[in-house]
């Protein structure tokens, strides 16, 4: 019997563990829609905006674009690694992780390279081995423009003083609730457009081409880098509800297997008893 109380246990250990990650998959459900709706409407504005800038900056002569656009020579590079605060969400954080270290080991192994983490799950596993600028995983807390905004011109400066000569972003950009795929993104300098023909011939330009660059330039960093962020965050409750639903159906498989296991155990107990009855019944006749 002391078995059968141990399936018991067991079963309503499950059973409570099932209630949590089922709880946390509509959680996540129910954020994930809010977060989705704002990416899906931010992304063709931030597209387009960087289309425009890469287009116009790479039209231009010389230092006219500004200094954002200059390529230096590469000695040091800041890996912008973007993660959550929380776990419980499958391979989401594991996969920026893994990238954040690959860039390091593999395309920048010839150059210093430091890490600035949104995200406590960056700063955590990052900052065992590496160097860590700032974290600002405090982001999250509020998630607004002007948040990221203060992020981007910490960037800016440190790109603009020396500090670095290239600044990347490697985050997880939204797919849809099971699909999240890792991005490594040019952050500083800003890329040329990848585009073979120049757009900019379609434009007017008032007062000049140069003034309305100078002036996209930052505006474009600060959206570029709080869509990001927006596409890790829609990431993250996407997975989150992913991982908790199967979660869920592992629990439950589980749960109905030792329903099974105790079902078996407690006939083979009450035959055991009748057997031993029986054989009880039979002695004393005997």
């Amino acid at each position: 019997m002391a078995n059968l109380k141990e399936i018991r246990n067991r079963i309503a250990s499950v059973s409570s563990t099932m209630q949590i990650t089922s709880a946390m998959k509509m959680v996540s459900a129910a954020k994930l829609k809010k977060a989705q709706d704002a990416i899906v409407a931010m992304r063709p504005y931030a597209d387009k905006l960087t289309e425009l800038l890469q287009n116009f900056s790479g039209s231009l002569d010389g230092d006219a674009g500004g200094k954002f656009t200059v390529n230096r020579e590469v000695k040091k590079v800041l890996v912008v690694a973007i993660t959550s605060n929380r776990g419980l969400c499958g391979a989401f954080n594991t996969n920026i992780i893994k990238q954040s270290i690959s860039l390091k080991t593999n395309d920048y192994n010839n150059y210093s390279v430091d890490y600035l983490t949104i995200g406590k799950k960056a700063k955590d596993l990052l900052g065992k081995k590496n160097h860590i600028v700032s974290d600002h995983s405090h982001i999250y807390d509020n998630l607004t423009f002007e948040k990221a905004e203060e992020v981007a011109l910490i960037l800016m400066n440190l790109y603009l003083d020396g500090v670095y000569d290239r600044i990347d972003v490697v985050y997880n950009k939204f797919k849809n609730a099971a699909t999240q795929i890792v991005i490594t993104e040019q952050f500083l300098p800003i890329a040329p457009s990848e585009s073979e023909t120049n757009v900019t011939t379609d434009y007017l330009f008032e007062p000049t081409k140069e003034y309305i660059v100078e002036q996209l330039i930052p505006k474009s960093l600060k959206t570029q880098l709080f869509k990001a962020i927006r596409d890790s965050f829609a990431s993250e409750h996407g997975a989150r509800m992913t991982a908790m639903h199967k979660a869920t159906d592992n629990a439950t498989e589980l749960r109905d297997q030792l329903k099974l296991t105790y079902n078996q155990a407690r006939q083979a107990a009450i035959t055991n008893e009748i057997l031993e009855i029986v054989g009880g019944a039979e002695a004393l006749n005997n």
